[in-house]
């Protein structure tokens, strides 16, 4: 930890008074920092910091709020420390707006330059013009090697019937990529800032199917985000990606609920 004071108050001009080691973090180790003149910022430390500068970057030129990069060097990154005390409760309305902002479309080709990461498990990415096949490739071959053998019988059979569930060529939009509850700040019931994004290009949906999976959006904030007719039948599809990832990181339910989305496709 020493280091990373140090580094930070050279980075800052300001010196480091004291640390406090966050929850989550799964690429990256997050630290809140507390500093000689009062304020307190968010450091994180990893070999992916980069990425996650660029993917911050990339999310507020969409009009967007995220923290501030303060500095970033050598595996060090300063982050502005944004309010977040608010529930999301009473914000739904505002996050449909949010996201009517990030989801605008985009002539960006499907996918993203570089790889990234849910802590050990890869995120590979890449650009393509086809959807189908990235998401067959990208989101659910991947995983066949590191599940059990009948549930990656199951999700093979999906990828090798995509075509059939989704779109080949959506609307290409940015997705947050990791977006559920725990990385949406709220401060007096409105969005004060998206953080720990897993960013790529992609089909919109793909952001509410994370959503879905562990908050639950009433069906005004669906209303509201004016989604593309079938939207529901397309969900299964695109919650088996963080399923089938909090599958190899976690096992126990998530293998069931896996198998549920399945079980609803006809797989």
């Amino acid at each position: 930890m020493r280091s990373v004071f140090t580094r930070a108050g050279s980075l800052l001009g300001v010196r480091v008074e004291s640390a406090a080691r966050l929850s989550g973090g799964d690429v990256h180790s997050v630290s809140r920092l507390t500093l000689a003149d009062g304020r307190s910022v968010i450091a994180k430390c990893g070999p992916l910091v980069d990425e996650e500068a660029h993917m911050l970057a990339a999310i507020q030129a969409a009009g967007v709020p995220v923290p501030a990069i303060l500095a970033i060097e050598n595996g060090l990154l300063l982050l502005e420390e944004l309010p977040g005390s608010g529930r999301i409760a009473r914000s739904w309305s505002d996050l449909a707006d949010i996201l009517d902002h990030l989801h605008l479309p985009t002539r960006q080709r499907l996918g993203w330059d570089k790889d990234y990461a849910f802590g050990p498990v890869p995120i590979t990415n890449g650009r393509t013009d086809n959807w189908v096949e990235f998401w067959a490739e990208k989101r659910l071959a991947c995983h066949l090697p590191h599940i059990e053998p009948h549930l990656a019988h199951r999700v093979g059979r999906l990828a090798d019937r995509l075509a059939d569930h989704i779109p080949t060529a959506p609307a290409v939009a940015l997705l947050h990529g990791d977006l559920w509850g725990g990385n949406i700040l709220i401060h007096k019931d409105q969005i004060s800032g998206l953080i720990d994004p897993a960013c790529y290009y992609g089909d919109r949906e793909v952001d509410l199917a994370m959503l879905g999976l562990f908050d639950q959006p009433p069906a005004a904030f669906y209303d509201a985000c004016g989604l593309e007719q079938g939207w529901q039948e397309r969900q299964p599809v695109y919650r088996l990606w963080p399923l089938l990832v909090h599958v190899r990181l976690f096992g126990g339910a998530y293998h069931q609920q896996a198998g549920a989305c399945l079980d609803m496709l006809g797989f």
